[in-house]
């Protein structure tokens, strides 16, 4: 009897790791996820460890092998990925230096603002994208000044997907898309920029060979084999970013679409045939040849919400605990129960600056607008309104682009929320479509799966395994009052700059 095969894919986000187990003809099993700290030793910090992601992925194989109860030897291939732009650094053993500054990380703004004074044409030429703190690079030019020491013991500079694969496999390779976010890589010419390098005072052969997404390395060695139960026939490909592995999870990989992203920061990415020449939007080639997925960027999406479920929310951790629910779910019911605008009040996400349209690192999160008949229900449903309000930020931004869109797809984590779904419709006048499990560690394995042959295209791959759930209409009268609002809530960015930019100093 001829036995089945199925595809692993393993996702490393801002909160957690995800993995995917996906079957040849492309049902999802099972799927599990575990959380991790990101740790914010200092305003504006964020900082993971490596060896604590690398626990999660353990924790993950050995759930879904065990639940699953298939045999390892039937799981063909395995597919990565994780946020972009954070690096992991190792030292000549092969140890970890220090812990990986995250990409929502702040401190890289004086040596962003210095590669923008010095070079920043020349950058956007060479990467298509503008030096901002979230790049690799400004990380690698404060642990130089600040951490000489340290800098000085690293010997490999990655990525955090291909950290989990260098120990999986001893490959050192990353691919494109990772790449391009670390701002040096020479995009045209498909190599690390010797120019670039020199600013993070680093060579170019401590970093990994660039390869394809879908290229195929090897297989899972003896000593990880008996670590994790996995075979040493499953076969390990290159992978990506998660955010290009989620955009393809729900299908967008023709011009015309575009995704709207609620995870740990928000995106809107439509999907295009070329780069958009416009220093407001992040440029990313897709894992799909010959197709681009720029887009807009606000940094704390679903992560104000996990923020503010954290720091003022542990009645409702208590009940939902008790009640065996989801607490979203808890603080969800009772933001249903107040009306679209909230009262007047506003919240601004920017818990660790801003990206789009501002790429403004002094930026800071805030309530405002408090009255004494505002009830916890009202601070509920202002940050989800609030981070909805950034989203009209970044998606005016794109509006000017005059880009033509035929389908609006929502993705992420906070997509799960119908009433965050509704929010983010209402706010941009948009229709969006849902679908169903479709986060990056499915695209990864979507991906394995196309790259061993499994699926024959990245067209039979979505044919496969994307499955339209929910379809969302914006309700017009909420879509009017939130573009009136949307003029309160800039001019209290406008006040309020000067006086955050004062904060940092």
């Amino acid at each position: 009897m001829k036995s089945k095969k199925y595809l692993l894919g393993i996702d490393f986000g801002g909160g957690a790791s995800k993995a995917t187990l996906l079957s040849s003809e492309g049902v999802t099993l099972l799927s599990t996820s575990v959380e991790y700290p990101t740790y914010c030793l200092q305003n504006g910090w964020a900082e993971q460890s490596p060896e604590e992601l690398y626990e999660a992925f353990l924790a993950n194989v050995r759930f879904i092998l065990k639940e699953s109860k298939i045999s390892p030897d039937d799981i063909t291939a395995l597919g990565l990925s994780a946020a972009s732009q954070t690096g992991v650094y190792l030292d000549k053993n092969d140890e970890v230096v220090r812990s990986s500054i995250f990409w929502t990380d702040v401190r890289g703004a004086p040596y962003a603002n210095f590669l923008k004074t010095e070079c920043g044409d020349r950058i956007y030429k060479i990467c298509h994208n503008a030096p901002t703190p979230a790049r690799t690079i400004t990380h690698l030019m404060w642990i130089r000044e600040h951490e000489p020491e340290q800098f000085q013991r690293i010997e490999k500079v990655m990525f955090v997907k291909d950290f989990i694969r260098y120990k999986l496999t001893g490959d050192f390779v990353t691919d494109y898309i990772d790449a391009m976010g670390s701002l040096l890589m020479d995009v045209p010419n498909n190599c690390w920029s010797e120019e670039l390098c020199q600013y993070a005072g680093i060579k170019t052969t401590m970093l990994p060979a660039i390869k394809k997404p879908t290229d195929v390395l090897g297989t899972i060695s003896p000593h990880i084999s008996k670590e994790t139960g996995l075979s040493e026939k499953t076969i390990v490909i290159v992978g990506s970013t998660d955010t290009v592995m989620e955009v393809f999870a729900n299908g967008a990989i023709h011009e015309g679409q575009m995704t709207v992203k609620l995870a740990t920061a928000g995106r809107i990415c439509p999907i295009t045939t070329h780069n958009i020449p416009n220093p407001l939007l992040v440029n990313y080639k897709h894992v799909v040849p010959g197709m681009w997925y720029p887009g807009t960027g606000t940094k704390s999406c679903a992560a104000s919400y996990r923020w503010y479920r954290d720091i003022l929310c542990d009645g409702e951790k208590v009940y939902a605990e008790s009640e065996k629910i989801d607490v979203y779910n808890v603080m969800d019911h009772a933001a249903e129960k107040v009306t679209p605008g909230c009262d007047n009040l506003f919240f601004h996400p920017y818990l660790q600056g801003e990206l789009t349209p501002y790429f403004d690192a002094k930026l800071r999160g805030s309530f405002v607008g408090i009255c004494s008949y505002h009830t916890k229900a009202h601070f509920n449903r202002a940050v989800l309104e609030g981070v909805a309000f950034s989203l009209k930020d970044c998606y005016n931004v794109l509006k000017k682009e005059n880009l033509k869109i035929n389908q609006a797809i929502i993705i992420g984590g906070g997509a799960k929320s119908s009433l965050w779904r509704q929010i983010v419709s209402d706010m941009l006048g948009l229709e969006l479509i849902k679908t169903t499990n479709a986060d990056s560690s499915l695209g990864s394995a979507m991906l394995a799966g196309v790259s061993v042959g499994l699926f024959d295209s990245f067209e039979k791959s979505v044919e496969s395994c994307v499955k339209h759930d929910a379809r969302i209409v914006p309700n017009y009268k909420n879509n009017k009052v939130y573009d009136k609002q949307f003029k309160t809530y800039k001019k209290i960015h406008d006040a309020l700059e000067s006086i955050y930019a004062q904060l940092e100093n």
